[in-house]
């Protein structure tokens, strides 16, 4: 990182340019496998110049983000996570760490449920339940995910949406929750 962030020497005074390099500082950044990196990142007088390599606010690299997420669906908890991420990236994250992780997965997962479905010809449309062992309120307990699949008419299966619900009957399910609005005008 111990680059000028312009293409001239370090130091080098140009009349037209007001901004001059300003030293540098430190920061760590952890990759996994490798542990707590320190970086010595450069910086400009007037607090413009942005590093492409390491994120901003990041502490850590995305591939780990996504680690504690795939841990955190699978039923480890907050705590044991943060246990979990001393042994894998050399230093011990907050719980509240891992629950910001966890939202943007709960972002991408709301924009995978509010997507458009128009593009799709759905000709088959196929409603289940699956039940899966949740905590509630302190214990576990069968809750009963409803999934919708639809199929086009190249055959090809799409989950279209999925909510947890009561139990398997119809009047579970409401269907207006899969945007009907977008699939409405096809037959099925």
């Amino acid at each position: 990182m111990d680059v000028p962030p312009t293409s001239r020497e370090s130091y080098e005074r140009v009349e037209s340019d007001v901004d001059h390099r300003n030293g540098a500082y430190g920061r760590h950044f952890a990759l996994k496998g490798s542990g707590e990196v320190g970086v010595k990142v450069p910086r400009d007088r007037d607090g413009n110049f942005k590093t492409q390599v390491i994120p901003r606010s990041k502490r850590y690299e995305s591939e780990f983000c996504q680690d504690l997420s795939m841990m955190f669906l699978t039923g480890v908890s907050t705590r044991t996570l943060s246990m979990m991420s001393k042994r894998l990236i050399g230093r011990k994250i907050s719980p509240t760490e891992v629950s910001n992780a966890n939202k943007e997965l709960i972002d991408a997962l709301e924009d995978w449920r509010t997507r458009d479905l128009s593009a799709d010809s759905i000709k088959y449309l196929f409603l289940d339940s699956v039940n899966f062992d949740m905590r509630i309120d302190g214990s576990i307990e069968k809750v009963p995910v409803q999934v919708a699949i639809g199929v086009t008419e190249t055959r090809h299966k799409w989950v279209l949406g999925f909510q947890a619900g009561d139990k398997e009957s119809a009047p579970t399910w409401p269907l207006s929750a899969l945007k009907w609005s977008c699939i409405g005008s096809q037959t099925l």
